[in-house]
């Protein structure tokens, strides 16, 4: 790692706590439409459905509004609850509204970025939402710690396609050879880098099987043997 000059990072769920602060914006969303479920249970529920859709989204197979509002729908059924198209579409811009409210960080993050911050130049590279992703940063308090920010919306296709690193590294004036990428997304984020040059690190929070050769980490202070 002495080449690297660049270190790009994911954001949700690698430095930004997305299922804490998910689950604090439903609470306020169920308050607000009235949805008679009891919030643990819905999550437990939610929390696979939205992450098949995520990936259905990286692969195009679905799109922006078809992930908003059929994560919900599919949630819905499983408690045989039905909505209007109308009430869905509210209750999905209620949450994209609320979910920036919270900004918890991971454990450790702040730390590892003000370790970071005088031996590498940072960047984000993020497949979410391009107006929701702009607050988190600035309202969580680590925008200032990040040269670029790339979403997948502005580049047009999604990590693991390798459009997204090349855009980002242009951005960032960074090469593969001196970049890293860390993220929590095996497909997305380590393979995506990989297949660009990049060196990637995989933030393995949920302790997955991945194969040996691959650095992972399993808490973001652990970036500091490798970086």
């Amino acid at each position: 790692m002495n080449k690297i000059t660049d270190v790009f990072f994911d954001l949700d769920h690698t430095l930004w706590d997305f299922d804490r602060n998910s689950g604090l914006a439903f609470q306020r969303v169920f308050q607000k439409h009235e949805i008679p479920l009891v919030l643990e249970d819905f999550l437990k529920v939610y929390e696979p459905i939205n992450f098949n859709y995520w990936k259905a989204y990286r692969e195009e197979r679905v799109t922006k509004q078809a992930l908003r509002r059929g994560r919900l729908v599919d949630t819905f059924v499983e408690f045989k609850l039905s909505y209007p198209t109308t009430i869905i579409d509210a209750i999905a811009v209620s949450y994209i509204d609320e979910l920036p409210v919270n900004n918890h960080l991971l454990d450790g993050a702040l730390e590892i970025l003000d370790y970071l911050k005088s031996r590498y130049t940072m960047h984000i590279i993020t497949n979410g939402f391009t107006e929701v992703q702009g607050i988190k940063l600035k309202t969580s308090g680590i925008e200032n710690f990040f040269k670029t920010v790339t979403t997948s919306e502005e580049v047009g296709v999604k990590k693991p396609n390798k459009l997204v690193f090349e855009y980002a590294m242009q951005q960032a004036n960074a090469t593969p050879t001196g970049s890293v990428m860390i993220g929590d997304t095996f497909e997305a984020d380590i393979l995506g880098a990989q297949a660009v040059g990049m060196k990637p690190i995989f933030y393995n929070y949920r302790k997955e099987e991945v194969p040996s050769q691959y650095i992972s980490v399993n808490h973001l202070l652990d970036l500091k043997k490798h970086l």
